[in-house]
């Protein structure tokens, strides 16, 4: 399955997942130290959606951003 909107492109971005130990300084500790980063993808919420097009129905991947904002106009299932 295709990962990238087909209104507004979309599509996954790298990151980090970052792993801490020790006590907030603000809770009485010497502070919070990172122990470990690892890479990871932040993927967008694509969904697969009957849309009216102006060449008839069809179906095309769309975030939940562009459904929310009514950027593309659903078709009845039938």
């Amino acid at each position: 399955m295709s990962r990238i909107c087909e209104i507004c492109d979309r599509k996954p971005v790298m990151g980090k997942s970052i792993v801490r130990r020790g006590m907030a300084k603000k809770r009485g500790g010497a502070g919070k130290k990172i122990t470990g980063t690892s890479h990871r993808a932040f993927s967008p919420n694509i969904q697969r959606v009957k849309v009216i097009t102006p060449h008839g129905k069809r179906y095309i991947f769309v975030c939940t951003k562009c459904l929310k904002a009514n950027k593309v106009k659903k078709a009845v299932h039938n």
